[in-house]
């Protein structure tokens, strides 16, 4: 990624940090960059993991601090310019009242509330104690689950395009069966929510 080699871990922390107030960057991809070109030697890994960690939570408290200060209409109005609608931003929220406060553990795995669960956790007034401790905990099996895989792929690159090369069939056959199943689960889930109603 080429602002990763130009600006580094200031780039890293940037982009990284501007994901948890609901600015769409491609934190996830400049995390695993990060931990590939630490696997080569152009960066530290525990500083990558250290930096990534840290900026993933200020930035999701900092989208905290945003919802709570600025709440919904603020957000709904400037949140047009970088994807967060009125129906996006009630489904996110609908989803947090359903699944309790635990959702912020696993918010961060999840595309769409990875970006917004600070912002949907101030607006709804969680406890920020309560938002805090497991958004840590989130962040931390986040950044540990994309440092790992990015510092795997650098320090063994030829290995990994290898076996990607020499099952790269069964692989894609496998992520078809997974996307049906989900689909399947999905639509049938679905139907029995729509039958209860």
């Amino acid at each position: 990624m080429e602002q990763l080699e130009r600006y580094g871990y200031p780039a890293l922390a940037l982009l990284v940090l501007l994901e948890g107030i609901g600015v769409p960057t491609p934190a996830v991809s400049v995390v695993v960059a990060a931990a590939v070109l630490a696997g080569h030697g152009q960066m530290s890994l525990p500083l990558v993991a250290a930096i990534t960690f840290a900026a993933a939570v200020a930035g999701d408290n900092l989208g905290f601090w945003l919802g709570r200060r600025a709440g919904r209409p603020v957000i709904l109005r400037w949140g047009r310019r970088v994807g967060i609608t009125e129906p996006r931003l009630t489904r996110a929220e609908d989803f947090f009242a359903r699944r309790g406060r635990n959702i912020v553990v696993v918010a961060r795995f999840i595309d769409g509330l990875r970006q917004t669960n600070g912002l949907i956790a101030g607006t709804i007034a969680l406890p920020w104690r309560q938002y805090a401790v497991r958004d840590a905990i989130g962040g931390a099996a986040w950044t540990a689950l994309w440092v790992s895989v990015g510092a795997f792929a650098g320090g063994n690159l030829d290995r990994v395009r290898a076996l990607l090369h020499r099952y790269e069939t069964a692989a894609l056959v496998v992520a078809g069966l997974l996307l049906v199943s989900v689909s399947l689960v999905y639509l049938w889930r679905r139907r029995r929510r729509v039958r209860a109603d």
